[in-house]
């Protein structure tokens, strides 16, 4: 749909062009593979899968079925060849590109062009006013949360952790909050919604001042496990 050289190609070919310039690949099947659960390592090199398939079993399971049920194994193989229907794709990118029309016809900022699977709006632009110290894509997911329910995933600082030797917050390069569309699961008019809770915030924008502040966090990955409370009040 975007690059003339391969307006003629089925969505398999292009997936297999990709995979023969990797020397490797890494998928997520929960995503667009269509499966509650899994995914797969694939590689170029037989050296490189036998010292890996050393390594799956530690963390994994078998590399046969690394730790999933043979139900589960099923549903990701179908799932596999229906995400490559080329009309599923076409809807699923097009609810993705309606919700980024309507937030490009209110100024809102997000990465363009949308994603398959996900909008990525730019929290450090959307809340100008919220310091880098104070968490602006997390504050953003916070907001929208308590606006509308909908529940989004920073990309930031916060995940960046600290500097292991000032013990001080690593700056993200940008501020992110990631809104991944589960498939097959919302209408459009749902996630109307969600574009007029950031529509509405964003018009608010210039009253949020004060993000949020750590009150617990873990020595490693601290956001998956991280306590915050809104930022004091300056006096």
């Amino acid at each position: 749909m975007r690059e003339p050289e391969f307006k003629d190609h089925s969505i398999q070919e292009i997936i297999h062009e990709m995979f023969n310039n990797c020397d490797f690949t890494i998928v997520s099947c929960k995503k667009d593979a269509l499966s509650n659960i899994g995914g797969f390592m694939a590689f170029r090199s037989e050296d490189l899968y036998e010292r890996a398939k050393v390594f799956e079993s530690f963390f994994e399971g078998l590399h046969s079925y690394g730790g999933l049920s043979g139900r589960d194994m099923g549903a990701m193989s179908v799932g596999i060849y229906e995400s490559l229907d080329f009309d599923y794709l076409r809807s699923r990118i097009r609810q993705l590109e309606k919700i980024g029309e309507k937030l490009e016809q209110n100024g809102v900022p997000f990465i363009k062009p949308v994603g398959g699977n996900a909008i990525f709006i730019n929290a450090g632009k959307f809340l100008p006013n919220v310091p880098v110290q104070e968490f602006p894509g997390q504050t953003l997911a916070v907001e929208l949360y308590i606006r509308s329910g909908v529940r989004g995933l920073e990309y930031g600082t916060l995940p960046s952790g600290r500097d292991p030797k000032t013990g001080l917050n690593r700056v993200a390069n940008a501020e992110y909050l990631r809104l991944c569309v589960p498939r097959r699961t919302y209408t459009d008019n749902q996630l109307n919604v969600v574009a007029d809770a950031l529509i509405s915030l964003y018009k608010e924008r210039e009253n949020i001042t004060k993000g949020l502040e750590i009150t617990y966090e873990a020595p490693m990955m601290r956001y998956m496990t991280v306590r915050l409370k809104r930022a004091e009040k300056e006096n």
